[in-house]
């Protein structure tokens, strides 16, 4: 007889989705087409127009860099080629690099500031990139994209800048450890967002958005801790801690069906013993906990710590469990007077970047750069780089992550970053509403003060 071979999952469910999310983009308005570029303040056309040429200008400079971190990807915390390959493009360019900032090893920092800046009235933008890769696939999720946009965009800002009278502060930030980490809140904690009042940056996607939701995530790992006995002679001298984490596993999945639709559990038992003889004394699971708004992730959170106690209960054992091994990543906080102007920016360059709601919220994944955007106004909008529908962290999305559509992509974002950047330099009134706006949803929020949200607390 033949093994049996896993079913192969249907693809209904994405086919429908991408009808859907064909028939909102032939409905859905830009919000670009809102706007009308180059007359929000004076000098703003001039400002863009040198900008859309330094972007074209370093189109062979960012092809280079996101070629050559495609081909010498690097896991989190190990980035140090990527940290010297973008180091030497920015100091070739004439910008001293500080390396390993804000706590992080491989992390790196340059800046510029305008003659005149005053740090009392002038604002700073930072442009953060980041350049570390997954395991197995390489730069799967095109984050080697990501560092080609925030280089270029830096670069561009500045050369914008030097031409005009605007004067304010440009931070690039390269931010290590985005995949299954949290590199930006660790450099938060190093002071990173001190003195900075708006960040951005841009993710490769295989739609432009921008304006999409990203879930916050927790991590856990839980020790069942029973006694050992032997399963066959004396088995009811024994807690059978196996059977906690098995117990536990059924329970999350059947809260699943009680979760709102943007929640998200996984958990895997990755120790549940030795021998089949011996009752296990000690089983481990590692659970991922993700929601769309930090209270819903603290009542996500309180379930699955309700779930875990009551199997522990069941199986007469203990349960230690240690939240957040890597800080939480939260929800991204869109700033949508930010993300309106990006819009207008990616219009010009015949990209149509699509409200929230046309792409759905379903589609989301995590990102770190939640947390600093619960702590300034900020946007991560996504660039087209792959045909629809192609998915982050496979195989065929990181053979898009490199090649004509990926630098198209990296100097459409440096282009429209840059000008974003330089708008909330030269143009008061943007930086106003932009700030207006997130004090109205609650200003900051700080994943390491908690503010009384997780269950542990």
């Amino acid at each position: 007889m033949e093994p049996s071979r896993p079913s192969r999952p249907s693809t209904a469910f994405l086919d429908h989705a991408s009808d859907g999310i064909r028939r909102r983009i032939r409905e859905a308005e830009s919000l670009g087409s809102k706007m009308t570029p180059g007359e929000d303040y004076p000098g703003q056309a001039m400002l863009w127009s040198t900008a859309a040429l330094k972007a074209e200008s370093l189109a062979v400079d960012l092809d280079r860099l996101l070629r050559d971190l495609h081909e010498n990807p690097e896991l989190a915390f190990e980035e140090t080629y990527a940290q010297t390959r973008i180091t030497q493009l920015l100091e070739s360019q004439g910008f001293p690099v500080d390396l390993g900032v804000h706590g992080v090893d491989t992390s790196l920092r340059t800046e510029f500031s305008t003659p005149l800046y005053d740090a009392a009235i002038h604002p700073t933008v930072a442009i953060m990139a980041e350049y570390d890769a997954l395991p197995g696939i390489g730069h799967a999720c095109g984050h080697n994209v990501i560092a080609a946009a925030g280089v270029g965009a830096f670069l561009t800002a500045v050369a914008a800048l030097k031409d005009s009278q605007v004067q304010g502060r440009l931070v690039l930030l390269g931010t290590p450890a985005e995949e299954g980490h949290s590199g930006k809140e660790y450099m938060i904690r190093g002071g990173m967002l001190e003195d900075i009042d708006v960040a951005i940056m841009i993710h490769p996607f295989s739609y432009d958005i921008a304006s999409h939701a990203w879930i916050g995530r927790r991590t856990l790992r839980a020790v069942f801790e029973g006694v050992a006995a032997h399963a066959s002679s004396q088995p009811f001298m024994g807690r059978n801690a196996l059977d906690a984490a098995s117990l536990a596993y059924q329970g999350l999945g059947l809260l699943r069906q009680q979760m709102p639709p943007s929640d998200r559990l996984h958990a895997a038992i990755t120790d549940g013993g030795d021998r089949p003889s011996v009752i296990p004394q000690r089983a481990e699971m590692s659970i991922y906990v993700r929601s769309l708004y930090p209270d819903t992730l603290r009542d996500l959170s309180a379930r699955v710590d309700e779930v875990l106690e009551g199997a522990a209960l069941m199986a007469g054992v203990r349960v230690h469990k240690e939240w957040d091994i890597h800080p939480a990543t939260l929800p991204i906080r869109n700033n949508q007077v930010l993300a309106h102007r990006w819009a207008v920016t990616q219009e010009l360059r015949n990209r149509i970047a699509l409200p929230a709601g046309v792409v759905p919220e379903s589609l989301a994944a995590s990102t770190d750069f939640g947390n600093v955007s619960q702590l300034v106004p900020g946007i991560h909008p996504m660039v087209k780089i792959a045909p629809s529908g192609v998915a982050l962290h496979t195989e065929a999305f990181a053979a898009y992550a490199v090649g004509d559509e990926a630098l198209r992509g990296a100097v459409d974002s440096v282009a429209g970053l840059a000008q974003v950047a330089v708008d909330v330099l030269a143009d008061p009134s943007l930086a106003a509403d932009a700030a207006a706006e997130f004090a109205a949803e609650g200003g900051q929020f700080s994943v390491a003060q908690g503010l009384g949200l997780w269950p542990e607390e």
